[in-house]
């Protein structure tokens, strides 16, 4: 694609700025846009003549429908279509947008999870318009359809979706931020915008392939695998050459993405075989989020076009990197300040360090709750694995930052680290500016120049949920340093001790090492860091009287709504644990036990042959691999039959979900991992043209 062309592509499916400026009268052009800019309410009768405009481009561009695209409590996005046709009083085909039909819709609240917010018989819900996130043309075979970003709630007000709460969450940390900026003379800024990028890992895999492994269709993973002789110990595959089946794919993508506004920016071959990451161009987080829930569906749709399938799930694959989702969060003002921006002296920038001291205070006293925030049963497998940040929360700062929070919380002043200038040995190569401090792909929560990285984010899971969390809790902090600062009669002595006090307390949270090291854990434990280790523990973290405290403070979540979430997510993990349970033990009974039945049926019936024969060979090494298989075969029924009775014990528990997601962490996920290693054992035996389903070597060499 020329330079041209993408300069023409970019944004042409999107009601954008662009669009609004040429289709709008100017006034209602500048209501729109202070709405959106400022976040007020919209002037009476703009979103009608919004509405028209919206329609007649939509139907210029080929469009027939449009629909309230929102984000439910499932994980995943929804919609619902109608027609811009209407009739006249002669029967005549027209077209109609109502700036009503815009702004408001609504679906049946009953049918998405809602956590007890909404009974079966309470069906109505809203969608209401968010016109900070631009609308979109979705493009499938069967032509586009408007979409158009809204909020989703239960007709008594509780938030039934991602989006809402992040809107909030946003609202919340811009008024704290404005009030910290005041303190330091900023008097213009009115709001302060969190930005993020959400870069996006992934598996490929072909899908003749796909189709016959049921636990890939099932549930997302492989609940079966032996290791393959290589994977990735030759560490040649990540930044590798891409193949030409996937650079086709990824092309078609970046097209794809380009066209609806997403500013898809690095693609690249991840560390394991058949893994790779698309990272965008960092956006305002609410658009982002939208922007990320449209790739993981393009990311979905666009490999079946390639005979491929597109996997989401955190650990497709035990043995390999598992994916994740590093969230880059900042702050910056209306103005374009990026308020995490050290500068070139940052021990003398008091107003970053106030900014950076407000998010280590926040991570360090909400560190169950932003682990929580990351969590879903597939996150399990990852995290720790020595291949993502581990469980336990930590901040990497960097030497240099570090030494500066040690120079404030000591009183004592020495000369900071500088950069300086990278020599590479060849003098035809460029002397590179060198960054003052290395980067750390072990720590959960990274600080990297300008911006924070969340590394613990779940590949599959909404960037929302993550981000309304770490909005307010850092809300909730810079609340507590404008509270102190606000009354200060000596704003410079009270800075001074403020800093000193948040670094003395919260620098355990602090570390720069290795955290895949068995000797942080030890460490974390000494410093009185939590180590959640598993999802079904994490999620108690929502309803803590602490978390409820700092969200409803902050309008963000009331304590029902947090309460309706934890039922969710424990109800979520543990029918994904049962699905997995269910799918494992049919591909046990249909498949597997039969396969390495005949394989020992044959192999027993060689032997006899051999020995029928009257030749003089030695049949024992044939015998051991009779053994082995059957032995094999006697200890993976007996593990079903463990697991058959942990299954029936699991669904007996109805709605207590409680109760369930502990049984289903504690009987049978262990179950299931024990399982598998006998089938594992019998893979490697069984010779493969008996084996039923593809292997590892099949699925991750297969593109």
């Amino acid at each position: 694609m020329s330079n041209t062309n993408l300069h023409e592509t970019f944004g042409c499916h999107v009601f954008n700025d662009t669009v609004m400026r040429e289709r709008l009268p100017k006034a209602t052009y500048l209501d729109l846009k202070h709405s959106i800019d400022e976040g007020s309410p919209l002037a009476s009768g703009t979103a009608e003549i919004v509405a028209n405009a919206m329609k007649d481009w939509a139907l210029e561009n080929g469009a027939t429908h449009y629909t309230h695209w929102f984000q439910p409590l499932n994980g995943f996005t929804a919609e619902k279509h109608d027609s811009f046709l209407i009739l006249s009083k002669e029967g005549r085909a027209l077209t109609e947008f109502s700036g009503k039909a815009l702004v408001k819709g609504e679906s049946d609240a009953s049918s998405f999870p809602s956590g007890g917010l909404r009974a079966t018989f309470e069906a109505r819900g809203y969608t209401a318009w968010d016109c900070t996130s631009p609308a979109f043309l979705k493009e499938d075979s069967s032509g586009l359809t408007l979409c158009i970003p809204t909020a989703f709630c239960s007709y008594n007000g509780e938030a039934l979706d991602k989006k809402t709460p992040l809107l909030r969450s946003v609202e919340a940390v811009s008024k704290q931020a404005v009030r910290v900026l005041r303190l330091f003379g900023d008097t213009e800024t009115n709001r302060v915008q969190v930005s993020c990028g959400a870069e996006q890992e992934y598996f490929l895999v072909d899908k003749d392939m796909f189709k016959k492994r049921a636990d890939l269709m099932f549930t997302g993973r492989t609940l079966l695998g032996a290791k393959p002789p290589k994977t990735q110990e030759m560490d040649d595959h990540y930044f590798g050459t891409l193949k030409e089946r996937v650079s086709a794919y990824m092309t078609e993508l970046d097209s794809a993405l380009w066209k609806v506004g997403v500013p898809s920016k690095t693609k690249h071959n991840e560390a394991a075989p058949a893994q790779h990451e698309l990272a965008p161009i960092f956006e305002m987080v609410n658009v982002a989020c939208d922007h990320n829930q449209i790739t993981m569906e393009l990311m979905r749709k666009i490999a079946d076009h390639h005979n491929m399938v597109c996997l989401l799930h955190e650990k497709p694959f035990a043995g390999l990197n598992g994916s994740g989702k590093h969230d880059n969060w900042s702050l910056s003002t209306s103005g374009g300040v990026n308020l995490l921006n050290p500068g070139k002296t940052p021990r003398e920038n008091a107003q970053f360090l106030v900014f950076l001291c407000a998010v280590i205070s926040a991570i360090d006293t909400h560190a169950a709750l932003i682990r929580a925030s990351a969590a879903n049963a597939g996150n399990d497998y990852r995290l720790g694995a020595q291949e993502a940040p581990p469980a336990i929360i930590s901040i990497f700062l960097g030497d240099e930052l570090t030494d500066i929070l040690e120079q404030l919380e000591t009183g004592e002043e020495h000369e900071t680290m500088q950069g300086g200038v990278l020599d590479t040995g060849v003098p035809s190569l460029p002397n590179l500016s060198l960054d003052t401090t290395d980067r750390n792909r072990t720590s959960p929560f990274a600080f990297t120049g300008n911006k924070f990285e969340f590394r613990m984010v779940p590949s599959s899971a909404s960037i929302a949920g993550p981000n309304t969390v770490l909005n307010t809790i850092v809300a909730d902090a810079l609340s507590n340093i404008a509270d102190r600062l606000e009354g200060a009669a000596d704003f410079d002595k009270e800075l001074n001790e403020l800093l000193a006090e948040l670094i003395k307390k919260h620098k355990r949270i602090i570390f720069n090492g290795n955290g895949y090291g068995e000797e942080w854990v030890a460490e974390a434990k000494r410093r009185g860091l939590p180590n959640i280790n598993n999802s079904a523990e994490s999620y108690a973290a929502f309803i803590s009287p602490e978390s409820v405290a700092v969200f409803e403070k902050h309008h963000v979540y009331s304590e029902t709504e947090l309460r309706s979430r934890y039922e969710i997510k424990l109800e979520k993990y543990s029918k994904i644990v049962g699905i997995e349970a269910r799918t494992l033990l049919m591909m046990l009974n249909s498949q597997i036990v039969p396969a390495c039945t005949k394989f020992a049926g044959q192999t027993a019936q060689s032997i006899a042959q051999i020995k029928a024969s009257g030749v003089m060979c030695d049949t024992q090494a044939i015998e051991e691999v009779l053994r082995k298989t059957t032995s094999g075969i006697s200890s993976l029924v007996k593990g079903m039959k463990k697991l058959e009775r942990a299954v029936e014990k699991f669904e007996k528990f109805g709605d207590d979900f409680e109760s369930q997601a502990r049984f289903a962490r504690d009987s049978i996920v262990s179950v299931m991992n024990e399982v598998r290693k006998y089938a594992d054992e019998l893979e490697v035996i069984v010779g493969k043209e008996y084996w039923p389903i593809p292997t590892y070597s099949d699925l991750i060499y297969s593109v």
